[in-house]
């Protein structure tokens, strides 16, 4: 057998960057001929992610351009000592793609691949591409992104644009709801409400929540609830469901996500486009908190993909926490109190997953290095 050749992806900063890189990796993987690395920032959820899969990576330096001289310098900095160190490891390796997921680390590791010949692919499966995703597009083979309307938002540069959902990893295939209930002990016999802020947890969704628990009383005796705070805030969320009458599991985080996704009947959570494509993916029902600071509100874009889908409910993260409590409340209490809503909702769910975009990305880009081989 010959020497494996090696694909690179490019990306971090959070589970929205660093999942569909695993997703469409473990599919790599999988297959002779190929070893896999990630270039990944510094952040610790990259390094959450990815050391318990085995998949190995590089952190870069790359940092997020902010506002001010000071942090506009330190970004260009950080730029070209990203790019440098990515140079080093793509020309010493056989490299057959390098494969841009988004976040600040893709632009300098994506340019390096350019300025030596490799060819580069973007995975973009919000709805809306970021900056730098924009940039790395000019650069690509193809594009691969999760909604038909993302196409519009590439359409003046000249790249070559597939619509394949957004790649999810492989515990999506088959997930497993009876581990999830046996490590959380969770009761079979309540339906559960999932609470989660994605990856890094999300305080207002928590503060929220934490509000309307003497409200979730009324529902003790049908339903249970895990709450995903994310690790600065499991303390804090911990404190307030002290005493709480309705069953509970409070949590920093969970790895094996599709799980307990599987176990759950119910979801709040924000709308980033991983996280949606994994609601639909399995089936859940969800009550989609955009998160409310993003200039181009994408989050709340994809949340009205399922929305208008009817398999989902937005409620809008509002400034005001009593506000924002009382709208969770009035959506929550009617999904909480109706199976035959839920019932609907995750037949629509159903209709829009896509659960084929990792092997369909991962075949293209293998594709595409065999391909690059025999010109």
């Amino acid at each position: 057998m010959g020497q494996k050749r090696t694909i690179f992806f490019a990306g971090g900063g959070t589970g929205g960057h660093i999942y569909p890189a695993v997703a469409v990796a473990q599919r790599i993987m999988a297959v002779d001929g190929f070893d896999v690395q990630i270039l990944c920032s510094t952040r610790p959820i990259d390094r959450q992610v990815l050391e318990p899969l085995g998949i190995a990576f590089t952190a870069l330096p790359a940092t997020a351009l902010g506002l001010g001289l000071a942090k506009a310098a330190r970004f260009m900095a950080t730029f070209w000592a990203s790019y440098r160190r990515a140079c080093r490891l793509l020309a010493g390796r056989d490299v057959a793609a390098t494969v841009g997921v988004g976040g600040f680390v893709a632009a300098p590791a994506c340019l390096a691949a350019r300025r030596l010949g490799i060819p580069v692919y973007l995975i973009n499966v919000d709805i809306l591409p970021g900056k730098a995703n924009r940039l790395v597009a000019r650069w690509a083979r193809e594009v691969f992104v999760q909604f038909d309307r993302t196409r519009e938002a590439f359409s003046d540069l000249a790249c070559r644009v597939t619509v394949t959902g957004c790649p999810l990893r492989v515990q999506f295939d088959r997930p497993d709801p009876a581990m999830a209930r046996q490590q959380l002990g969770l009761d079979p016999r309540l339906h559960a409400l999932l609470v989660t802020g994605a990856s890094s947890g999300a305080m207002n969704i928590n503060e929220a929540v934490v509000r309307i628990l003497p409200r979730l009383e009324a529902f003790k005796d049908t339903w249970q609830v895990v709450h995903i705070t994310g690790a600065r805030h499991i303390e804090q969320v911990q404190a307030g469901y002290s005493g709480a009458a309705i069953r509970h599991n409070v949590i920093a985080y969970y790895h094996q996500m599709a799980d307990l996704y599987a176990a759950c009947d119910l979801v709040v959570g924000r709308s980033g486009a991983v996280s949606v494509a994994e609601y639909v993916a399995c089936g859940l029902p969800s009550i989609c908190m955009p998160y409310p600071y993003h200039r181009d509100r994408h989050q709340y874009l994809n949340a009205k993909v399922l929305a208008d889908a009817g398999a989902a409910v937005i409620v809008e993260d509002v400034p005001d926490p009593e506000q924002r409590a009382d709208r969770l409340w009035r959506q929550l209490a009617i999904l909480l109190a109706d199976s035959n809503a839920r019932q609907r909702m995750a037949a629509a769910c159903r209709h829009l997953a896509r659960p084929g975009a990792a092997i369909a990305i991962a075949e293209a880009i293998m594709a595409g290095a065999d391909n690059m081989d025999l010109a």
